[in-house]
């Protein structure tokens, strides 16, 4: 076990654990690190994303995602299955291992990069930043 999570996704009024998701996905030989992030948008919008540390050189392609998502569908709940997978180059961790699925929660919600961890808390605060990004949700 390389770290444990805090988050706990509410998608629908229904809580889910990411620990189900990792579970599921960490098996895959083709991912090497995952985070499964559940954002409440404006408009009361919900975007549940996992995304990807691929292993190797592979691509993300139709194919793994459907397969990913069938996976988690197949051994948590259809309700575990997200709305996109997303391929990063790396995924955040604390200095401990936990994955920042809080921080980056609040990235994606908009909140300023100095306001959601320490630099000196993270394993990889480039990791971090990158999920500025997706501030707002989908594109």
């Amino acid at each position: 076990m390389s770290g444990r999570s805090d988050s706990t996704l509410n998608r629908h009024g229904v809580r889910l654990g990411s620990a189900d998701i990792y579970a599921v996905v960490d098996g895959l030989p083709q991912i090497r690190d995952s985070l499964v992030i559940g954002a409440e948008l404006g408009d009361g919008a919900y975007w549940l994303v996992l995304f990807v540390v691929l292993a190797g050189d592979a691509p993300l392609t139709d194919a793994l995602v459907a397969q990913v998502k069938a996976a988690i569908r197949a051994q948590a709940s259809p309700r575990h299955v997200p709305d996109d997978v997303i391929a990063v180059p790396a995924i955040p961790h604390t200095r401990t291992g936990k994955k920042l699925e809080v921080p980056v929660k609040r990235l994606i919600q908009g909140h300023p990069l100095e306001q959601v961890a320490a630099r000196d808390a993270v394993d990889d605060f480039a990791a971090l930043a990158r999920f500025a990004a997706y501030a707002g949700g989908p594109h």
